[in-house]
């Protein structure tokens, strides 16, 4: 029945090293996606402030986005993930340090080296696997590098519910955040344990220049995750403030939720190549429009949360989005590195990790304004649903150009 996970077993140490490392920082990731908004609104924070704090983490990722591509063209990948995955449960205390004490100009800095910290992670992770996975195990990898954050989501979220039910007025939003952040430090010992199988003076041979990048092609692949993550900006950061507002779900039954949900994206994830081996990149397309119809309806519960229902409706809708929405991640982000080539891939990967934290950057300002106006979060969602059908269509055209420039042997995976 799980004979798929047999083909895991292929992997060298190094890259199971270089995952576990990943899988810590995921960890204390998905702790903050679980329960700091939560735990800020608890502390009187309101959704515009937050939203506000936000904007400072994304920013700081788009700042160092490009710069940071160009710099490890000619670079090793493990010294600078070792000093990520030492920042960021670093920067996270002072974080809670300052929502503790109501310092708001160390919230702005501290959310902005969590910005730095998990803006780097994204982007080292695709250039690290191409580099040092073999070709044959790309898809395995790449589909293992996105399990991380819902295995990471899983382990938090177990740990949140347990111990608020073992001891809720010890096991606070801000003690449970403060445990993962000692747990993160695991991250560190495993990047020490990472061997890179390639010579720097292989490195030095690439091109740094701006311009010999193929600006053209890069934004023709990076096009559609632009307006996908625009429209998730809109949704991701604030659905347990959805859940919480809407229908009164603390950060206790949040996590359960999204434990529940993770395990479904993690089932889906370790999925991914033996989708990818059947229906090959036509089932980004697929999962992708299953996954707006899922989120459509989500957003529809919240003009419908007086019937009891609703909730019901809402948590299906939400388990359904997640695993179906994350399913396509593996493949997007493999398709788009053969896309561009060899000589922009880590540009590729900067570009992508840029309009990520950009767009949510952006998302970030654009949600604090509507809340602020009053708008309803389902309203934000069906705006989200909009953006996320036009990015499925643009992801339609280049899976088609790519099986085109492919069979004329212009690309080579």
């Amino acid at each position: 029945m799980l004979g798929f996970l047999q083909q895991y077993k292929k992997l060298n140490r190094s890259v199971l090293y270089f995952l576990l490392c990943l899988f810590s920082l995921s960890v204390i990731d998905a702790s903050l996606y679980l329960i700091l908004n939560i735990h800020m609104s608890k502390s009187g924070y309101s959704d515009p402030q937050i939203a506000s704090f936000l904007t400072s983490r994304f920013f700081t990722a788009l700042c160092f986005g490009i710069p940071l591509g160009m710099f490890i063209q000619t670079r090793r990948i493990k010294p600078i993930l070792a000093f990520v995955s030492i920042l960021f449960p670093l920067v996270l205390l002072l974080a809670l340090y300052a929502i503790e004490h109501g310092i708001d100009w160390l919230l702005y800095v501290s959310f902005a080296l969590i910005g730095f910290s998990v803006g780097n992670r994204f982007i080292l992770s695709p250039p690290f696997i191409l580099r040092n996975v073999k070709k044959e195990h790309h898809t395995m990898v790449f589909s293992l590098n996105f399990a991380t954050w819902s295995a990471g989501l899983i382990l938090s979220g177990i740990i949140i519910f347990i111990l608020k039910f073992l001891n809720p007025e010890f096991f606070t939003d801000r003690n449970m955040l403060a445990f993962f952040c000692v747990f993160g430090f695991t991250g560190f010992l495993s990047a020490l344990l990472i061997t890179e199988n390639y010579k720097v003076g292989e490195l030095e041979q690439k091109s740094v220049k701006f311009f010999d990048f193929d600006w053209k092609t890069i934004s023709k692949a990076s096009a559609p995750t632009l307006v996908i993550a625009v429209g998730a900006g809109l949704t991701i950061p604030y659905i347990n403030l959805f859940f919480f507002h809407v229908f009164d779900m603390d950060s206790d039954q949040f996590a359960l939720l999204g434990t529940a949900t993770s395990v479904l994206i993690l089932l889906a994830a370790l999925l991914v190549p033996s989708i990818k081996t059947k229906w090959g990149y036509k089932a980004i397309t697929t999962s992708q429009t299953l996954s707006v119809i899922a989120l459509f309806f989500l957003a529809c519960t919240d003009f419908l949360n007086i019937y009891s229902f609703a909730i019901y409706m809402a948590i299906i809708c939400f388990a359904i989005r997640q695993p179906l929405m994350n399913l396509a991640n593996p493949m997007t982000s493999e398709m788009s590195m053969y896309y561009v080539g060899k000589k922009n891939q880590e540009m590729m990967s900067a570009i992508v990790s840029s309009i990520w934290a950009g767009s949510w950057f952006f998302s970030s300002i654009v949600f604090k304004f509507l809340r602020a106006s009053g708008l309803r979060y389902g309203k934000i969602f069906l705006i989200t649903t909009l953006l996320y059908a036009i990015g499925v269509l643009l992801y339609f055209f280049l899976i088609k150009d790519y099986y085109k420039k492919k069979d004329l042997g212009i690309i080579v995976d």
